[in-house]
């Protein structure tokens, strides 16, 4: 996840803030329904989100459609043609197959991505941090 998702029952919210709003807006990701969620604050949204899930769940099983999930776990992949090759003789060479080369490359980045997003929240605590003690500094 990044650092403006959130994840719910499996469904992930991606959210953005609107300034013209003066709050946060958010929607389900990676699903054709169209379901949003607000809050001017994050506990708020987060209770919002989780309430548009829950409501998405109920809404489906009341009018008996099954509600869409977010990922199949299947991906269509297009390769140049010598990336393709590469891709399968190193696969043929170590004995894996291309699908389990492709999975441990993509967790790698994932996980890159998110110690990337957790070091720039550790950033931005501690630069609040920072500031409200310079502001009690500042009242001394």
């Amino acid at each position: 996840m990044t650092d403006n998702s959130m994840e719910y029952k499996g469904y992930i919210g991606t959210v953005e803030y609107s300034a013209e709003d003066e709050c946060f807006i958010g929607r389900i990701h990676g699903i054709r329904d169209s379901v949003t969620f607000e809050g001017e604050s994050v506990s708020a949204l987060r209770e919002d989100f989780r309430n548009a899930v829950d409501s998405y769940l109920q809404t489906c099983e009341e009018i008996g459609k099954p509600p869409q999930k977010q990922f199949s776990g299947k991906v269509l992949l297009r390769l140049p043609a010598d990336l393709h090759y590469e891709l399968s003789v190193h696969a043929e060479s170590t004995g894996e197959s291309v699908n389990s080369l492709l999975v441990e490359a993509v967790a790698t980045l994932c996980k890159k991505q998110r110690r990337e997003a957790a070091r720039r929240q550790d950033a931005a605590k501690r630069s609040v941090r920072r500031k409200a003690g310079t502001a009690r500094d500042r009242k001394k």
